[in-house]
């Protein structure tokens, strides 16, 4: 089963200093390493801050689109990854893993199926 583990940030307090920003990425490269070596990442990706995404919505016929995030909070996503592995136990697994590498919160959510 395919999961998708969502990296959630608060972009008020980024980027980490400079001291500990070396730090996270060897530690997140070392999770990822572990999940190649474990056979369950299938890929996954830091993301750009949310003030550059694009909305697009459809309605009533009519295609609008904005700048910036889609929702007003906090916490955004920046980076993902999408696993698989056999059931949630895995991927909770892999979540906390993740998690402690980053030093975020990781939300977890398994995919409805793959196209």
């Amino acid at each position: 089963m395919h999961y998708l583990m969502g990296v959630r940030i608060d972009e008020s307090v980024l980027p980490y200093p400079d001291d500990e920003l070396e730090a996270t990425f060897a530690r997140v490269g070392a999770v990822n390493d572990e999940m190649k070596a474990a056979g369950v990442w299938v890929f996954g990706g830091g993301l750009t801050p949310s003030d550059s995404a694009t909305v697009v919505r459809r309605e009533s016929g009519a295609t609008t689109v904005t700048d910036g995030p889609f929702a007003e909070t906090k916490e955004q996503l920046g980076g993902f990854y999408v696993i698989e592995v056999d059931d949630l136990d895995q991927a909770l697994h892999w979540a906390e893993k993740c998690a402690e590498a980053c030093r975020v919160p990781i939300e977890v959510r398994p995919f409805e199926g793959i196209a």
